[in-house]
Parts: structure tokens; sequence; C-alpha cells
């Protein structure tokens, strides 16, 4: 049975195309696990694993290791989408111990939301990886070896997409497909996870995100010697509709104008990721803190930039923030039931802007007020609740 998000977008669905008509039908035939593998290819698997497990160890190893795959292999989009929205996944983390987000958050709420983010990006690298690493090896090999993923754990949904990938060579089917598989394969593991709605949706950090914004992916353009943001927000995190839809217009937003491409690549390949939003506004973001206790309250940011003589906000390196993670193992199962899956990756024909920079820079001049604003009452006695603060500002 379809879930409630899946009916719902197939009300009005459009007509499938002949290739997403016949790759729903070999979507039907179900693919049986084989008990067991040869050696050699027992051994492939096993290598991939390891590979795996090795650069899966924080935010600044996946991140990496996202980009150099997609310079190996520029065919599979995904990676270097991949690699431009992980690196929002670590600014986001850091920006929980920063000068503006840190501030406005308990230490245990900032735990609790390091720990949403940090799982979802762990889970999402040991589902993907993988399959890049097989399909490395299939290219190495020159035959297709996609019948292993389900021994690496990875979906139905995908074997069956990347065998029609293997034949037609088709890019946009692939990226949407994995944009469709991972958040997919998210659902269950953390945005139903009862330990996650308690801490995290239900209470602060969804409220700092919906309330003001942080919720930005950004991607760092170098243009005409300063760097410009392109982007998209994101608001109801928890539908799965929404953010396959979000995955799909980031895709747009960075592969659907090549000038826009380009220079997005060429920020990216000079500008190591770090976790700080220093690695794109070194005028604004410092990963040192500036900001001396005692200062003067006042607003420091306008339109994004500094009043004079005003201290940078700490955004600190990712390594400087949080310890690496011990991971419990991912849950097993395969979220792909239903075939009606396929019509998420019919082409979208929206128009993305991606004009973001001033919303952003809005953002960060509110979150400024509700830091100072927290601190002023911390100073008074009156309260430590941040969503207080936030609610005043909204209203």
């Amino acid at each position: 049975m379809a879930p409630l998000f899946l009916k719902l977008f197939l009300k009005n669905r459009p007509t499938l195309p002949g290739h997403l008509l016949k790759l729903k039908k070999d979507l039907k035939k179900k693919k049986k696990l084989h008990a067991s593998l040869p050696p050699h290819e027992a051994r492939i698997v096993q290598d991939i694993r390891n590979r795996t497990s090795r650069l899966n160890l924080n935010n600044i190893t996946r991140t990496k290791a996202y980009l150099d795959y997609y310079v190996k292999f520029p065919e599979i989009h995904w990676a270097f989408l991949g690699h431009m929205v992980s690196r929002n996944g670590g600014w986001n983390m850091t920006d929980l111990k920063g000068g503006l987000v840190g501030r406005l958050l308990t230490k245990e709420e900032a735990e609790a939301f390091f720990t949403f983010l940090e799982r979802g990006n762990w889970l999402i690298f040991q589902d993907a990886y993988p399959q890049f690493l097989l399909y490395e090896e299939s290219v190495k090999r020159g035959r297709n070896l996609f019948h292993l993923l389900p021994h690496l754990g990875v979906s139905a949904f995908m074997e069956t997409v990347w065998d029609y990938f293997w034949k037609k060579k088709d890019l946009y089917t692939l990226t949407v497909a994995l944009v469709v598989n991972e958040q997919s394969y998210l659902e269950s593991r953390v945005l139903q996870n009862p330990d996650f709605k308690k801490n995290v949706f239900n209470t602060l950090e969804f409220l700092l995100q919906d309330v003001l914004s942080m919720n930005h992916i950004v991607f760092p353009i170098r243009h005409d010697g300063r760097t410009e943001l392109a982007g998209l927000t994101v608001h109801q995190f928890e539908s799965l509709d929404k953010r396959i839809l979000l995955g799909k217009k980031l895709y747009k937003l960075l592969f659907g104008d090549e000038e826009r491409f380009n220079l997005v690549k060429e920020w990216a390949l000079v500008n190591p990721h770090t976790g700080s939003r220093k690695d794109y506004w070194p005028h604004l973001f410092n990963d040192v803190e500036e900001f001396a206790p005692g200062s003067e309250l006042k607003p420091r940011i306008f339109s994004c930039r500094l009043a004079p003589r005003a201290a940078r906000i700490f955004s600190p390196r990712l390594e400087f923030a949080w310890p690496n993670q011990q991971h419990p193992p991912a849950e097993p199962g395969d979220w792909f039931t239903d075939t009606d899956a396929v019509h998420h990756l019919i082409e979208l024909k929206d128009v993305v802007e991606g004009e973001i920079q001033q919303d952003y820079c809005k953002t960060l001049e509110r979150l400024d007020l509700a830091a100072i604003a927290k601190k002023a009452l911390l100073l008074r006695n009156q309260t430590n609740d941040g969503s207080i603060i936030l609610r005043h500002l909204r209203e």
C-alpha cells in the first residue's frame, strides 16, 4: 500500500514517458538475493565495505570523498550534488557551536541536533558510496556488477536503476533516482525515529530551522573577484515528498546552467571543506573566536557586512567543534515497496532561480538580534529559553 505522501503526489501525476514506463516494468521484477557469492565477488563486496568505512569517519572525510569521486567520474552527477549538500551539512553542524545559533541553544539541544545531522550524513554515505565504488569496479572490469548491490544493503530500486544507467547512460534519471533513494532511505531510519522526533522535531531546534530559516542550502560561486551565494530554502523538512522535490530543484540549480555550474565547481576545487563558514565568506566568519566576553551588546551584521570594528562571527572548524562519532549499524530493510515511486523520476520543468543571498543575509541579521536578546535577558536573569526570544522576533 502506497504511503500517504505518494498517494497525494500521484493524484495529478503526468503520464510516464516511455523510458520510465520500461523502468517501472523492470522494477516489478523482484530480484532475489543469492544466499552466497563466489569468492571473487565476495572479495569485491568486502573491499567496498572496507573502503566505505575508512572514509565514513566524519562530515569532512565524506564530503571530500564525494568530490574526489566526481573528479574521477564526472558522469555521476549526484557525487558533486552530494558534495555540495554535505558541505552545508557540515556548516549546520558547526553552527551549533558557533557565534549565532550556538548562543541560542543549550548544550543538550546542540548535542541532540548534531546527533540528528551526523546520523543522516553517515547513513547517506554508507548507502551511496558503495554504489559509486561498485560502478567504479564495473567500469574497471568492463561488466555490470550491480547484482552485488543487495549484498551491500542497497535497495532493489537502485539495482534496477543502475542496470538501466549501464545501458542507457541517462544522467538525469540516475541522479534523481539517487535523490529519491537516499531520502526514502532516511525516512524510517531518521525522520520517523522516535528519539529524533522527541528531541529534535518537537523542540527548539526545528523552531530555529523554520522560524529563522537556517535551513538554507547555499552554493558559493566565485564571481568577479568575490564569492556570492546561490541556493534554496527548505521548510517542512519532515515531508519526504518535499525533500525529494528540493533535491530535484537543487540538481537543476547546480547542473541546469553551465556557467553557474562551472563557477561552483571552480570554487569547490580550490576551497577544501573545513566545516567553517569562513570557507566561503572570511570577511564575515572566522574559525577563531573574536568576540570578547563582556563586549557591548549591539547589532553587528548589516546586509552581510560587519559594522565598523565589529568582531567576525565565530564559525569553528568541524574537527574542533565535534569529535568523531561511533555509529550503530544501519537499520536493515528495503524502503522500496511500490513501483509508483518511479513517478518521482519525471523531469522537473520548473524554473529554478536560486536567488538566496538576500534572504540568507536577513537570516544572519535576525540570528544576531536573537543572540543579543538572549544574552541581555540572561544578564537580567529573566530567562534562558531561546524559544521565547524567537517567538518575539517572529512577531
